[in-house]
């Protein structure tokens, strides 16, 4: 049963810019802003006297141009470019009610521009757009450098969004296109113009920072390690790759994580926790090869580069530095430990990010497989299954960190992965769909083990009435994929602890038909399940959703994992209220039957009820 308006969900990513607020900017305010300046009288011409004419017809036009430029202004002096588009996103949507604003920066090496959707309620979605994609409309605006308006933004690809009339900006910095700015609902001519030298004005700031980052392209050592810093693993990784590409070689990556650095830092210090750091930069550079290259990839992460190594040559090496590392004590510290992961070219992956992704989810495993013998346990990307809950677990914190970066989220990646996941046995396919529901699960902190209850309290059901064991097989893993459409709900929606508004609420309504067309349809082996996982929210008087179907209209499939939805909802605890009791529970599902929920099947249930429910 669904809390009425009392779930949360969050998609939330920031992009990853650099931050370095103590360089020397190349570029002044004041020359920031004559080159504004400049841009906007190319883009919006006779910018003064429009705005005049403007306040001729609609003098509170006039009034709140004054303010959104004023805004803008103020937002000038920040370093954070992600902070500058949430604050520009305010203003337009304080100033103008947009109901969403996107931006998004075209990536020349990957040829797409990278949306970042935000909207009233600060949810934050993403989408790309390729380049081959030439009939979309996002790329011929910044192609032609051209304003184009659309009835919706279905070409955006998101769940929620449809009937909104859009306007697509270019972004202009100088005579570049650098990427656009999508505002949302309907535009007149005279706030196209405002909202364009808006976007320009985006383009120049991005110009400032990449001036900033320019500067400081050189500076590719890390000054506590001598290593090269992230910039410079990230040059050099992207040399090498090419060069096995090229030689159609092997190449592996060996991520090592400082075991308890937090801890160090926070009960000897940061002092202590440099030092520990260091020994561990040292050791690596004494016992890599010539060829081989070392860089300090995160805060207590060091990552090195093995051209030509295959995976069990890489480990051989990764063996040698933690016994090295063993045999070293520090001082109030003792004998370092790391945790190791590995990922090699071409075995794994020939994508840099993904090869990345892969050797830190290794890592995470390594740290939680612990220590056999006092050493470390060095994983490969190639040893372990991407369904262990492990495996899973350590995805999803590799790709929660690396969102704002790479533009895609654990969801995301999941619900790939199991729809291109070659089904060969029903065992497999109950595999896969129980982690899949536990991850789903886990993103809802008061929900955890639902799935699996609501699927167990079905099959009973589903038995209880006699019906045939493929009809009860088939329930049983319908009802263990009924969320599954809430891997494309906002987690600040999700884990709300109290009730939803009415905007929340609508969003979350759409769970089941995400569910349905999202997960299910583009996986053939799962589409007999759409009418449980798509109807199991309808009610028998036609006052539920998503097509408030009535009666016999609802699939009987859909009927027993409705009332084993709500029993679990009502006996489970809740952060508004401890779970009810069986009795109360039951007297709950006594009212609804009729109404909410089929009679018969109320009946039945609350025969078995006891033998189900472990709360007294």
């Amino acid at each position: 049963m669904e809390r009425n308006k009392e779930h949360t969900f969050t998609e939330g990513t920031k992009k990853h810019f650099p931050n370095n607020t103590n360089a020397t900017s190349p570029l002044t305010a004041s020359k920031l802003v004559a080159k504004v300046n400049l841009l906007s009288s190319t883009s919006v011409p006779n910018r003064i006297s429009t705005l005049s004419s403007l306040a001729n017809r609609h003098k509170n036009d006039t009034q709140i141009y004054k303010q959104v430029i004023d805004a803008i202004s103020g937002i000038l002096p920040s370093g954070d470019p992600s902070e500058f588009y949430l604050r520009l996103h305010k203003i337009l949507t304080n100033y103008l009610g947009c109901s969403f604003t996107a931006y998004g920066l075209y990536n020349e090496m990957s040829g797409c521009i990278n949306l970042k959707l935000i909207d009233k309620m600060d949810n934050v979605f993403v989408s790309k757009v390729f380049k081959t994609d030439s009939s979309n409309p996002v790329y011929q605006a910044f192609a032609s450098k051209s304003i184009i308006t659309k009835n919706n933004v279905d070409f955006l690809n998101l769940a929620y969004f449809h009937n909104h009339p859009v306007t697509i900006l270019p972004m202009i910095s100088v005579t570049k296109c650098i990427g656009v700015m999508v505002i949302a609902d309907d535009m007149d001519e005279s706030h196209k113009k405002l909202c364009s030298f808006v976007a320009n004005y985006a383009a120049a700031i991005i110009d400032n920072f990449t001036l900033i980052e320019s500067a400081n392209a050189h500076m590719n050592t890390d000054a506590l390690t001598q290593l090269f810093n992230h910039r410079g693993f990230q040059e050099c990784l992207t040399k090498e790759l090419k060069n096995a590409d090229e030689s159609g070689q092997d190449l592996s990556i060996v991520m090592l994580d400082v075991n308890n650095i937090s801890k160090i830092n926070r009960e000897l210090g940061h002092a202590k926790g440099d030092e520990v750091i260091k020994l561990v930069a040292e050791k690596v550079k004494h016992n890599i090869r010539k060829s081989d290259m070392a860089g300090r990839y995160g805060g207590d992460e060091i990552a090195i580069i093995l051209p030509n190594t295959d995976v069990d040559e890489a480990k051989y090496i990764a063996e040698y530095i933690t016994y090295s590392l063993s045999c070293c004590f520090v001082d109030d510290v003792g004998p370092v430990k790391v945790s190791v992961g590995i990922a090699s070219y071409p075995e794994c992956a020939k994508d840099q990010e993904k090869l990345l992704i892969l050797a830190e989810q290794a890592m995470y495993i390594s740290q939680a497989k612990g220590y056999k013998d006092g050493m470390s346990a060095i994983i490969s990307s190639s040893d372990f299954n991407f369904w262990d809950d492990i495996a899973l677990h350590s995805y999803a914190e590799v790709l929660s960190k690396r969102h704002s970066q790479m533009g895609v989220n654990f969801e995301e990646e999941l619900l790939k992965k199991f729809n291109n996941e070659q089904i060969n046995s029903v065992n497999h396919l109950s595999e896969i769909a129980t982690s899949l529901a536990g991850a789903i699960d886990a993103k809802d902190p008061y929900t955890k083990g639902h799935s699996t209850s609501v699927s167990r309290y079905s099959e009973a059901l589903a038995r209880a009435i006699n019906l045939p064991e493929d009809e009860v097989e088939r329930i049983t893993l319908g009802a263990l994929l009924h969320d599954v459409g809430k891997i494309g709900i906002p987690e600040n929606i999700l884990k709300k602890p109290d009730r939803l508004s009415d905007d929340e609420w609508q969003i979350m309504k759409q769970h089941p038909v995400i569910g349905a067309d999202k997960v299910l349809m583009p996986n053939e082996a799962l589409r007999d399940l759409i009418p449980i996982v798509k109807y199991h929210h309808e009610h028998v008087d036609g006052t539920g959703y998503p097509e408030h179907l009535k009666g016999d209209e609802i699939p009987l499939a859909a009927k027993i994992v409705a009332v084993a939805d709500a029993f679990h909802a009502l006996i489970s605890d809740r952060p508004y209220r401890k779970g009810l009791s069986l009795d109360v529970a039951c007297n709950i599902l006594q009212e609804g039957a009729g109404k909410q929920w089929d009679t018969n099947l109320v009946r039945k249930f609350i025969q078995i009820a006891p033998a189900l429910s472990t709360k007294i």
